[in-house]
């Protein structure tokens, strides 16, 4: 059992090879060796280009993909080249989909921002991106995984290196202390989360104040929890897994190139898989993949 004094996880031992791959890709996932939005990646044109994935979201407004990324907020329909929201460049370390146009996140201030502190906290914005506003945490938090489920929100915060679940998004329950690259909620129990870790999937039955192991479940990176019994993870090796029965059994879809970074689902059948290659979506559950824009 990992309590919430622990600082790391020591399950179940792989073999050396395995292990390794698994570290570099949570290195890449966390993004843990980012602290600005200094070295803007930019096109043929100038334009600031999508780069370093740290979040997916669809917006039940208009069902438009956003990307939240290194470089700032996408939006990303595969129709046309990515379009920065706002022309705002910041690092959006986390992100979530609360409701129609109405986002959370939180990261790093763009190289425009020098009046903000390096830590942005909970920041929120109700107009699709447009805008954001600090709401708790300022200088205080930086939440690397975020979900908002059951009317409470719950973040990783990679200064402190635990988990966080506020009920009125100003006044936050700091619980168990442990390495991850993702969180998911269950829909429908409040208290019950799954974690990637190094080591292997972890679940809390108490709401994040402690985990322990979910026996024979594979190495995942990212994960998504759609449904009550339905989750979707990607491994390391980008294999794209589904279970449905809330992670005891799990059945391999489909496989996305390269290393994941981020992970959305929306409706019964759209998958969205953010890659170090690229944004991928699938309209099948999972099963074969199309490339919406390349990284």
């Amino acid at each position: 059992m990992v309590t919430g004094s622990a600082r790391g996880t020591t399950f179940r031992r792989r073999g050396m090879a395995p292990a390794l791959a698994i570290v570099m890709v949570f290195v890449s996932a966390c993004g843990s060796a980012e602290s600005g939005s200094q070295g803007e990646h930019s096109d043929e044109h100038g334009s600031v280009s999508l780069a370093h994935v740290h979040g997916l979201g669809v917006n039940p407004a208009d069902s438009t993909l956003y990307v939240a990324s290194h470089h700032g907020l996408f939006r990303v329909t595969g129709d046309a080249a990515p379009e920065q929201v706002a022309g705002r460049t910041q690092d959006f370390m986390g992100f979530t989909v609360v409701g129609p146009d109405h986002f959370l996140g939180s990261g790093h201030p763009g190289p425009d921002d020098a009046d903000q502190p390096s830590h942005l906290g909970l920041i929120e914005s109700r107009d699709a991106g447009l805008t954001w506003t600090p709401v708790s945490l300022s200088g205080e938090a930086d939440f690397h995984a975020m979900e908002a489920e059951h009317d409470r929100v719950y973040g990783y915060d990679s200064v402190s290196g635990q988990i966080m679940v506020s009920t009125d998004r100003k006044t936050w329950d700091r619980r168990a202390r442990l390495g991850l690259a993702d969180i998911a909620v269950s829909p429908v129990k409040a208290d019950t989360l799954l974690a990637t870790t190094r080591e292997g999937l972890v679940r809390s039955g108490d709401g994040g104040r402690a985990f322990g192991p979910v026996p024979n479940a594979p190495a995942f990176v990212v994960l998504d929890w759609p449904s009550a019994d339905r989750l979707l993870g990607v491994g390391p090796d980008g294999r794209v897994q589904v279970s449905d029965d809330g992670g005891t059994t799990w059945s391999q879809r489909g496989r996305v190139p390269g290393a994941p970074q981020a992970i959305t689902s929306h409706g019964e059948s759209d998958v969205y898989v953010a890659t170090e290659e690229g944004i991928h979506r699938s309209v099948d559950g999972g099963r074969t993949f199309t490339v919406l824009h390349e990284l």
